[in-house]
């Protein structure tokens, strides 16, 4: 359980902040930033969310669920030493993983085939999944980066990847199912 009653607790004033495993990183760490970007990418869903109604409202909302467990599975290094906590970290599974893909099928089964890119616009809701898709994407960048360098779960990253492909076909299904997608035209103002 989560219990928020102070706010401000002045630890960070140095420009550290404590992770998941009580360890004080700098706050520019590439951990951190990770995880402060798939934050980032939440509050964008919020923003998407705003124009959402019926499943896909309900869509978002796990997504929103989904990206708090990726932050808090980032926010907890040295998987190796999870049997040893005192509490288990929050790890995404592969289920989660599972449950974006048999969307985007659902999703992507009433859409014509794309013949051309699609720019990102159309209707306010199609507008916010794509900027959903790109902060999603550079989300998954930067956990990519830190997996480099640290151990990272291979399920958060693998969900940062389908979901943004998640957001280009909802993006599509908001766009009055691909009809009113706003087509890239190569050249068009040469």
């Amino acid at each position: 359980m989560v219990v928020l009653n102070k706010i401000y607790t002045r630890t960070g004033d140095a420009g550290e902040t404590a992770l998941g495993n009580g360890a004080r990183v700098a706050k520019h760490s590439a951990r951190v930033t990770a995880y402060g970007t798939v934050d980032e990418t939440n509050a964008t869903v919020g923003l998407a969310q705003l124009h959402a109604s019926g499943e896909m409202a309900a869509a978002l909302t796990r997504i929103q669920n989904d990206l708090f467990d990726v932050g808090a599975d980032l926010c907890t290094p040295d998987m190796d030493k999870d049997d040893e906590r005192e509490y288990p970290a929050l790890r995404v599974v592969p289920s989660q993983v599972d449950r974006l893909e048999a969307e985007i099928d659902a999703m992507n089964a009433d859409l014509a085939p794309l013949r051309s890119f699609i720019l990102p616009g159309g209707s306010p809701l199609a507008t916010y999944l794509h900027l959903c898709r790109t902060t999603s994407r550079r989300a998954e960048r930067l956990v990519v980066e830190l997996a480099a360098t640290e151990p990272v779960n291979e399920a958060a990253i693998r969900y940062l990847n389908r979901l943004s492909d998640w957001f280009f076909v909802a993006g599509r299904v908001a766009n009055n199912n691909g009809a009113d997608d706003v087509l890239w035209v190569p050249g068009a103002n040469r």
